[in-house]
This record gives C-alpha cells, structure tokens and sequence, in this order.
C-alpha cells in the first residue's frame, strides 16, 4: 500500500480515527503561525501531534512511513469557523436547492421540480433564497403557491431570520389576518392587512417552523457527515456550532457514536430570553452528558444569546431609528438588563458567553452584559466572544479589548453587495454604514479577532472571506479603492484571525500554532496567499486536511507529491 493509498483510509469518526500513518514529514513552505518557529521549512508529525520542525524534521524524512512534498504549496494550521451551523448546512441539501438562484422565478420552479420529485414529502422546507431578490425582502405567498398549493412549503431566507411560505403553510400555522405580530417577530403584511408570506425573527417564523414534522436521527447524522466533508475540503477542522437546541445534542452524540463527525466541534446552547432561567440545569446536565460521551471532537461549553436580529429584516437593534421606518430602532430579542442578567448568570454557572450582535444598540447591550458578568462574577479564563460587530458605534470600540471580547467577524460579509446596496444602506444610511466591520480598527486596538462563515447563511470557504477581510472589494473588484478602505487587514492579520484567533476563541492554546506537542491539525494550499494578488486569494486551492495527524480530505491533483518513506 502507498502513503496516498493508506491516507485514503481518511476518517471513520470522532472515537476511530485510522491512524494508517505513524510518521509524516512535510518539506517546503510551512507557516507555523508561532512567534519562535515564524516560518519553516519541514515539518514532521507523529501519532497526531507536531514532533519537529525545520533541520530536526528533515533528519526525519529519511524514515518516515510518508513524506509530503510541497512544492509551490503552503502548510499552515487548519483554518477554523469561529460562528457557524453545520447542521443547518448539512439539511439544505435534502431540501429544493434554491441557494445562489437569481430569481424569484428560477426559486418557485426549483421548489415545483423537488414538490414533484418528492410526492410523498408532507412538507417541503428549503434554505437558504436570496433576500435582496424582492422589494424589501417580502416575498409573497402566492409566488409559491403558483408551484405548489396543496402542501405547505416554508423556505428559509439565507439570514435564517426570515421565512418564507406558501398559503397552504400559513394555514396550517394558523396565521390569519387577525392574527396579531407576535413578542418577537414580525407578519409582513398586504395593505388589506391579510398576512403576505413572509415572516420575521423567532416568534413569528416559529409559528409555521413549529408545525414542520421532525427530522429522523438518521437524517441529522447525515446532515453532520455532509457538513464535516464540506468543511475538510475548505481546511478547516474545528468549528463552533453557534445554535444549539436539545435535539441537535442528540444528533452530535449520534454521529460520534457511529463515527461520521469529521471535524471538531463546540456546541453553543442558545438562550431563551422567555425561559433562560429553567434552561441553567439542562444546558449544565447537557454539557456534562457531551464531555462523558462525545469524545475528544465535541465539547459544549458556550452559551448562545441573541442580542438582536438583522439590518436587513430591518429587526437589528439600533441607536437611532431607521431611514425607511423613523418609528423603529429595530426589534432587541433582549431587554439589555435580562441579557445581562442572563450573561451573568451563565457566566457564574462557567459557560463561555457567545453573543450576536448586529446593531449598534444590540453591540452596545452585549458589551454592558459582558462588564456586567465580569464585574459580579470572580476572574476566570471567560474569553467572552460578540460575533458579526456589524455596526459599532465609535464610543464603544474601545471596549472590546478593555473587556478581552474576542470580534468575531463574518469577513466575507465586509463587501458592498446586493445585500448592502439593495437592503441594508437604504435602511441605515451612508454614516452609519460607514461604521459596519471595523476589523481594522479592532486589529489596531489589540482586539482578538476570530473569523467565522455563519453557514449556510454564506459561504464556509475561509479563503474567500480572508480575500474580503484583505480587500473590502466585491469579487468583481467594486469598489476599486475598497470599501471603508481603513478598515481592511494584511493577509497576514487575516489568516491569523482564520487560524490562531479561532484556536483562542476555541480555549486550544496548545493550536494557536505549529509548535512541537501541538496536535496536527493541518491544511496545505496550493499557494501562499501572502504572496498571491489580493484580488486571487480565493483561488488558492486547499490541497489537503489533517485532522489530529489524520487526512480528512486530499485534492485528487496538485502541487504536492505524496511518497512512502524508505524506514
């Protein structure tokens, strides 16, 4: 058997990795990330973890069971999602694929083509249409019934704060026109007052997801083995589930036992501001339950709140009310002292906090509950994350490194795209949108920066989102000088953020770089995107992922060659 052949033996789950190869060593370009190393050229590994570098590692070649040669490639840590949903990832594709489509009409026939491909489905549930594709992101029930009338059909809008549904959907929910908007959410309706199809935030999507018959176990574990390949691919191998229900703990503990969790993985629990008190006990007793049987993949350490909802959907909690509703500062999912009472409540039971926060009003109520668990709980290694930082305003940047708050941003999002232009500027306007991403700023001050996708609501490939980070250009090169220029990183800042500042989001000092002891999570790219035109980073190919010493994924061509050692 060939190393090539032995490494495609990759992965057979979180408790049985195939550890085919005892010995590996990679020679050429090795960006080890450590301040000590800085960049190598050889780098070896043994039983999943970093055993030499450099000269010491090249003495190893020679009786390595493989060695790896880089040529023009790259071989750096994994690059890790700091804020993602891989189960939600993993479920679009049982449903109609309407991602990417370009219009609402290419969307209703795709979901007629899956309706009639899938006569026996009760329900037919997709993820995730475009929201600028419509005035307003309102999308009319009678668009879809045109496909599909009979049975219900609930689409997710790509933020997965919006739903989109057919007549015979809103009947099922029981969504009249007297029936009243809900606490926490919106019924986007017609001028006669009968509801449209189109629902906004928790409360008024979960009227119609509530009547969605539940996946099957086997589904859901399905759904995780999709996800793990799509992130293998990408070269990433931890990430952080950012919307955790009690089923979806089940699911996790699931394919771990039957070893279809490719990648590492915390589950953040989510909050409930309606019922967050009787969740202290479960969310402890489910933490436990993961450390005892999920394995050395999964931990559940982080608790999940929703400080507010989206620009878009015009429900991002905001200072000053929107432009097109001067009634409305948004729609906060919290009361800024239940979120900080909850924050510290959570944070003395020793969860880590994890909060999302879009508008400046919602990023200002994460920061006030975050000092506010700081200042009643005793000091611990809290590491407290804000994750999307949309809109800050300038009087609270300072706070995230006076606070140790880890910005996790979304880089690809930092772009001035149809979701911008066409719904987000038209509500907030040219100052404020001014202010949306400050990662450059953030970066200067000494804030940690992490990166995360938030797949499925964009796209999970770390490359494409460290282009945006480095250019603030559109993929089409718009605007040429980039936007908010001043916000903008090196590459090198970017890839650290991929990297390190995921491994620190993550608690795993011991994978903030390629040091001896450290485990061997590993990505190799086909070019080092220091060196590439910023506008191409996102062509850079990943050419293989190790995971803990272990190939999760290997490109079927490329720079790299693969050789059994002579030892």
């Amino acid at each position: 058997m060939t190393g090539q052949d032995k490494d495609e033996r990759v992965m057979e789950g979180n408790n049985r990795m195939v550890k085919a190869v005892t010995t590996r060593v990679f020679l050429g370009a090795v960006r080890t990330g450590s301040e000590t190393y800085g960049d190598t050229t050889a780098l070896a590994v043994r039983d999943g973890r970093v055993v030499a570098l450099g000269g010491e590692a090249r003495a190893l070649a020679e009786v390595a069971d493989e060695v790896v040669e880089l040529g023009d490639g790259l071989l750096l840590p994994a690059f890790g999602d700091g804020h993602a949903h891989p189960l939600f990832g993993g479920l679009e594709s049982f449903g109609p694929r309407i991602k990417g489509l370009a219009s609402v009409d290419a969307i209703v026939a795709e979901v007629g083509r899956w309706a009639a491909e899938h006569p026996d489905a009760e329900w037919i549930v997709g993820a995730s249409y475009d929201p600028a594709l419509a005035p307003d992101g309102e999308f009319d029930a009678r668009w879809l019934d045109a496909a599909v009338s009979e049975r219900p059909v609930a689409l997710r809008a790509d933020d997965y704060h919006t739903v989109w549904c057919n007549t015979e959907a809103l009947r099922r929910a029981g969504v009249r026109d007297t029936t009243p908007d809900p606490r926490l959410g919106w019924i986007v309706r017609r001028p006669d007052g009968s509801p449209l199809g189109t629902l906004r935030e928790w409360h008024a999507c979960d009227l119609v997801l509530d009547q969605v018959p539940s996946r099957h176990e086997d589904e859901l574990v399905e759904a995780l083995r999709r996800a793990g390949s799509a992130y293998a691919s990408a070269g990433i191998t931890w990430v952080q589930d950012a919307w955790v229900e009690p089923d979806m703990v089940d699911a996790y503990l699931a394919a771990a036992r039957r070893g279809a969790l490719g990648f590492r993985a915390d589950l953040a629990q989510r909050a409930d501001p309606d019922r967050w008190r009787e969740q202290r006990k479960p969310f402890d007793a489910a933490r436990a339950r993961v450390a005892a049987e999920g394995g050395p993949l999964l931990s559940a350490r982080t608790v999940k709140f929703f400080s507010d909802g989206v620009i878009e959907g015009g429900t991002a909690a905001m200072l000053t009310p929107y432009l097109d509703a001067p009634h409305s500062c948004g729609m906060p999912v919290w009361e800024p002292k239940q979120l900080a009472e909850a924050v510290r409540e959570f944070d003395a039971d020793g969860f880590q906090t994890h909060i999302h926060a879009i508008g400046d009003a919602g990023v200002r109520a994460a920061l006030d509950a975050v000092e506010s668990a700081i200042r009643a709980n005793p000091a611990w290694d809290r590491r407290p994350v804000i994750t999307h930082v949309q809109v800050v305003d300038p009087a609270d940047l300072p706070r995230f490194a006076a606070l140790g708050v880890i910005a996790n941003f979304e880089p690809l999002w930092a772009q001035p795209d149809p979701l911008q232009t066409e719904l987000s500027l038209p509500r907030i306007g040219v100052e404020r949108s001014d202010l949306q991403y400050p990662m450059g700023q953030l970066a200067r001050d000494g804030v940690r920066l992490s990166f995360g996708s938030d797949w499925p609501v964009s796209s999970h490939e770390p490359l494409e989102g460290i282009q945006v980070a480095v250019t603030r250009r559109t993929f089409d090169g718009e605007p040429p000088e980039g936007w908010t220029p001043h916000q903008r990183l090196t590459v090198e800042q970017a890839l650290a953020a991929a990297t390190s500042g995921v491994a620190h989001q993550a608690g795993a000092d011991d994978r903030l770089a390629l040091e001896p002891g450290a485990p061997a999570d590993l990505v190799l790219l086909s070019a080092d995107p220091r060196t590439v035109d910023p506008m191409a980073i996102r062509q850079v190919r990943v050419l293989g992922t190790w995971l803990a010493g272990t190939a999760t994924y290997r490109a079927g061509a490329g720079t790299a060659t693969y050789r059994a050692g002579e030892g």
